[in-house]
């Protein structure tokens, strides 16, 4: 193409600066030219840093979507602004690549695909541990077969001391949540794709606020303010599917346990199991013995080259930047994406009513 992409940015906080626009900025074909947000000083300093010439600063997004000559919109935003921000810019002829979780109910989320497809635009969602070696080795091993049917999962997302103390991580009406849809999106997203399941029946979740008040106690980003955290600090989900599958779902920013690690899956099939808890290891038998198997993820090999290999933001953008470009197929899906909102808000539904929800 001889003319570049335009793209807007509607939200510059730490996920813009540190994840978006460094991999916008390795897109030849695309260039940023328009920065919003509501604290003025926070487009300014990225306009600066990535703008294109001429870029734009804005304060209200509205404004931003006007801009007819803008072709894709970042939504990266507090969530629950993402639905309305996204459907907005999707009616306006705007593909849209909207940060994780896709929206905080099912039914935003739904409204969001539904305009998508009205449109006739891409809608897509950030969820990038697709993006890293070891899931998607493991994607592709799960795609062959090698597991054979995976009924059975654990999406785990557990920090024993990490609670983000800044932005509005921890007020729940800019959020919707806490850990379970912050982390835990990651975690359940990656294991529904490893299973290739997106048909849930029922859940029963359990959501605790134990540790809140106890702000001293070794968080890794310094401690919290008991009056600002509204969230919970940890939630589990027991999830099944339609076809008898079941998974269990853990998400914490804080829990007195030893067995942490987010961003992984645990899966068992009736061939072979997997799991990340040390490196991506992939247990099985053969002849008559158990055996594990651990593939070498790493570049390296060759003594005077060490090898490259792209992060996971620049692997997530391309894909992004050639599904429009290319109509090369996405790797988030926002019907799958819809699901994974889904059976979160179901969790958080389920310990608030006390009973098991029903799909």
């Amino acid at each position: 193409m001889s003319k570049k992409l335009k793209v807007g940015v509607i939200g510059c906080g730490g996920i813009g600066e540190q994840k978006h626009l460094p991999a916008i900025a390795k897109i030849k074909e695309a260039e940023v030219t328009a920065f919003c947000d509501i604290i003025p000083e926070r487009a300014e300093n990225l306009c600066k840093k990535y703008g294109a010439d001429g870029a734009k600063t804005y304060t209200d997004y509205k404004d931003v979507i006007k801009d007819g000559s803008i072709d894709v919109i970042h939504v990266l935003t507090p969530n629950i602004s993402h639905a309305p921000i996204t459907v907005a810019a999707l009616e306006a002829g705007k593909h849209v690549m909207c940060e994780k979780p896709m929206a905080t109910t099912f039914a935003d989320a739904k409204k969001m695909v539904d305009a998508a497809k009205k449109a006739g635009k891409l809608l897509t969602v950030g969820y990038q541990y697709r993006c890293m070696p070891a899931p998607l080795y493991l994607n592709k091993v799960c795609r062959r077969g090698d597991l054979g049917e995976i009924y059975y999962a654990k999406a785990h997302a557990i920090r024993r001391r990490g609670v983000p103390t800044w932005g509005v991580f921890l007020k729940e009406k800019e959020q919707g949540g806490g850990p379970l849809i912050d982390i835990g999106t990651h975690a359940l997203d990656m294991t529904l794709w490893m299973m290739d399941n997106y048909k849930p029946k029922t859940v029963v979740g359990s959501v605790y606020k134990k540790l809140n008040d106890n702000p001293d106690s070794g968080n890794i980003w310094g401690p919290w303010d008991p009056k600002e955290y509204t969230v919970e600090d940890s939630a589990f989900g027991f999830i099944t599917m339609e076809n008898g599958a079941t998974i269990a779902l853990e998400a914490s920013w804080a829990l007195n346990t030893l067995d942490n690690g987010e961003g992984m899956c645990t899966l068992c099939g009736t061939k072979a199991g997997a799991d990340m808890k040390d490196g991506l290891r992939i247990n099985s038998s053969d002849l008559g013995k158990l055996t594990v198997t651990k593939p070498d993820l790493e570049v390296g090999g060759v003594q005077f080259y060490e090898g490259s290999t792209e992060a996971p933001k620049d692997v997530e953008c391309r894909n992004w930047y050639n599904a429009i470009l290319h109509g090369e197929e996405l790797r988030v899906k926002p019907e799958q994406a819809m699901v994974v909102t889904q059976i979160l808000e179901g969790v958080y539904e389920s310990a608030r009513a006390g009973k098991q929800i029903n799909f």
